[in-house]
């Protein structure tokens, strides 16, 4: 009985460190959106860079979906982290028809949104796995 939880354990980590790898996936593929924003605006190759991690971005939220989905399933806890990955991929899905569209006065705020939301996530992530860890106060 004690390996079978020792056992469970382990995947409910694998699958918590897994959801904060696409976190942070995600938030360092906005803020490299970001960067890129401001060499599209100042140089010949930064629309080929935005292009690139836009789809780098989208990819990333795809995968955060996967990791919340996956991180949910061992433990049986709330599906919250699903919600919030859903809704994240949502924005993501905008902020693309928005770009194509080529409307930067709400592409940009937008981007700034997801990019706080992103290291929100990310935050209460780490904070989670902080306060899960054997002797640390509470």
């Amino acid at each position: 009985m004690a390996t079978r939880t020792t056992a469970a354990t382990t995947a409910e980590q694998r699958s918590l460190t897994f959801l904060q790898v696409a976190i942070a996936l995600q938030t360092l593929a906005i803020f490299f959106q970001a960067v890129t924003a401001g060499l599209l605006l100042s140089s010949s190759y930064g629309e080929e860079l935005h292009s690139a991690g836009a789809r780098v971005m989208y990819a990333a939220s795809m995968l955060y979906v996967l990791a919340a989905i996956l991180a949910w399933r061992p433990g049986g806890g709330t599906p919250r982290p699903i919600l919030y990955a859903s809704g994240f991929l949502v924005l993501a899905s905008v902020q693309v028809v928005l770009g194509i569209a080529h409307v930067p006065s709400l592409h940009v705020p937008l981007g700034v949104l997801m990019f706080g939301l992103s290291v929100l996530a990310l935050g209460q992530v780490l904070f989670a796995r902080l306060s899960q860890r054997p002797g640390t106060r509470s």
